[in-house]
C-alpha cells in the first residue's frame, strides 16, 4: 500500500457495548426532571449523537435549560457507574482488537470519531490497552453532533489523507450520513445498534456482518 489509507471508527456500538450503561444514563436524566422515560429502543437510536442532541431529540418540547439539567443528570449517572465499579469498562465487539491490530500492520492509518466525550473515549481506549493504535480521535467537545461532517473532515486533516482515501465505520445512521457529507465510503455493521436496511438507506456502501475480513472489506469500497 502506497498511498496513506484511513480507517474511522465509531466507538459507542461499533468498537464497544456500551447500550447498557448509556440507557441507564439517560433513564436517570429523565427521572432527574420528572418525565416520562423513553423505552429502550427509542433510546438505542440516539446513541451517536451528542448529548445534548440526544436529549433534545428524546424530548423536543422541554426548554434548553432543562435539556442542560438533563445532560448534567446524565453525566453524574455515567460517571457513577464506573465510579462504583472501575474494572466494569464496556467490552469489545468480537473481533474489535484483532480487526484493529492487523489494519494497524498492514499500514492503514486509524481513527475514531464519536458522539462520546475525550474523558470517555480516553477512558475506553485505555482500559483495553488501544490508545497508540490511532492517529486521530474527535469527539464530541469541539464538533457538532453526527451526522455533521466536521469529526470526519479533521480526521482527514490530521491523516494528510483526501475523502477517497478514507473509509467510515460505523453502527447507525449517524455514521453513515456523516461519512457521506464528508465525502468518505462507509461500511455499516450488523451487531450495533441501528438496524442493517436503515444503515444501507442512510448511505452504507455494504453491511459486514463480522471483522475477520475488514481489510478486504476495507479495500473493495474504496476500489
Amino acid at each position: 500500500m502506497t498511498d496513506p489509507r484511513l480507517v474511522i471508527f465509531d466507538c459507542d456500538g461499533t468498537l464497544v457495548d456500551s447500550q447498557h450503561r448509556i440507557v441507564s444514563a439517560m433513564e436517570a436524566a429523565f427521572d432527574a426532571v420528572r418525565l416520562p422515560v423513553p423505552d429502550r429502543a427509542g433510546i438505542r437510536q440516539i446513541i451517536g449523537l451528542s448529548l445534548y442532541d440526544a436529549i433534545s431529540e428524546l424530548a423536543p418540547e422541554m426548554e434548553p435549560d432543562t435539556h442542560r439539567d438533563m445532560a448534567e443528570a446524565f453525566r453524574k449517572s455515567y460517571q457513577a457507574a464506573h465510579g462504583f465499579d472501575p474494572s466494569a469498562v464496556e467490552p469489545l465487539y468480537p473481533g474489535v482488537r484483532s480487526a484493529i491490530e492487523t489494519l494497524h500492520k498492514e499500514g492503514y492509518l486509524l481513527a475514531v470519531a464519536t458522539g462520546n466525550s475525550r474523558r470517555g473515549l480516553d477512558r475506553i481506549l485505555a482500559s483495553h490497552d488501544l490508545g497508540d493504535y490511532f492517529i486521530s480521535l474527535q469527539t464530541a467537545d469541539h464538533h457538532p453532533s453526527k451526522p455533521h461532517p466536521s469529526m470526519v473532515n479533521l480526521a482527514l486533516a490530521d491523516a494528510g489523507c483526501r475523502p477517497a482515501q478514507c473509509v467510515m465505520i460505523g453502527d447507525t445512521t449517524f455514521d453513515m450520513q456523516m461519512g457521506r457529507s464528508a465525502g468518505v465510503r462507509c461500511l455499516g455493521i450488523s451487531w450495533g445498534y441501528h438496524d442493517s436496511d436503515d444503515l444501507l438507506a442512510a448511505g452504507a456502501h455494504r453491511i459486514i456482518d463480522h471483522l475477520d475480513s475488514v481489510v478486504s472489506d476495507v479495500d473493495a469500497v474504496m476500489a
